[in-house]
């Protein structure tokens, strides 16, 4: 979708926005991409069984409960925190799909990716293709670059993302042009460790200079908002007709119109906004906070 504004004139820039979120109601946005691989490997396994993690309001969970339904797969999801009284949404839709999930202690769930931990989860399971939170592995980076195939003919200069877990963001560097651009958004406060963790996604096959990461627009930590960034939502969608998501494409859309109006990007720039999917977690908001 490109999209039209009198700032994008006055700038001379142009921004399109790859809208993931329209792939499928269920699994939209990154999610199928980051799984690809892990399905695969699933498939040819003699288990034929993924078993993840999230907390409840989880895009990640469902789009894997739906996946592996469409597969033949089974799934078990490993949620964080006690069962609550009423299903969110998200959990509601991965029984709907056939999957089976434990709900672990807080505590217990920081320890998901030590060994001792999953090994406990393996003899209660048995064996299966483990997919850690978010995809964040580098076969996860490897489903994210398969995004890249949407946009090669689009001859972008910039491409933009908003940044969990980088699982995206390597995926994008994986398969980036050599003069490409990826900014990354950080939707977490204090994320520090970036690099790091393209690194270790990427195998070190990449260049990291064509990474820019913007740390500035998370208001005020994961999943929090504010009134600015709610009423911003609602203009996008007057504006746009934009649907965002309020933990990650909101931050990150924000985050480039204030580029944009800041001369952050060079005249002449041809900008892709990724949709990373994720409108299920606005449904924790109150009903009428957002025209959409």
């Amino acid at each position: 979708t490109s999209l039209e504004d009198e700032l994008f004139i006055q700038k001379k820039v142009a921004l399109d926005v790859l809208r993931l979120d329209e792939i499928h109601p269920v699994v939209s946005g990154n999610k199928l991409f980051k799984l690809h691989y892990f399905l695969e490997e699933a498939i040819t396994s003699n288990h034929k069984t993924i078993l993840t993690f999230g907390g409840a309001w989880s895009n990640h969970l469902p789009a894997t409960a739906f996946a592996c339904h469409l597969k033949g797969l089974k799934s078990i999801g490993i949620v964080r925190g006690e069962q609550p009284a009423t299903l969110s949404s998200a959990l509601a839709q991965c029984i709907e799909f056939g999957m089976q999930l434990k709900y672990v202690t807080r505590e217990a769930y920081s320890h998901k990716e030590e060994n001792e931990f999953i090994q406990m989860l393996k003899a209660e399971f048995g064996e299966c293709t483990l997919v850690p939170e978010g995809g964040y592995h580098p076969l996860g980076a490897a489903g994210a670059a398969l995004i890249m195939d949407l946009a090669k003919d689009g001859a972008y200069t910039h491409i933009c993302t908003a940044v969990g877990t980088a699982t995206t963001l390597a995926g994008l560097l994986l398969a980036a042009e050599k003069e490409q651009e990826i900014i990354g958004i950080t939707v977490l406060k204090g994320t520090t460790d970036i690099e790091k963790r393209v690194r270790f996604l990427c195998n070190d096959k990449v260049n990291i200079a064509q990474v820019n990461i913007l740390n500035d627009h998370h208001f005020g930590g994961y999943a929090k908002h504010s009134p600015g960034l709610i009423a911003f939502m609602n203009q996008c969608w007057q504006k746009f007709r934009l649907p965002l998501d309020f933990v990650y494409t909101a931050k990150m859309f924000y985050a480039v119109l204030d580029g944009i109006k800041n001369n952050g990007f060079p005249k002449g720039s041809k900008i892709l906004c990724l949709h990373t999917g994720g409108l299920n977690g606005n449904r924790s908001l109150r009903a009428g906070t957002l025209l959409y």
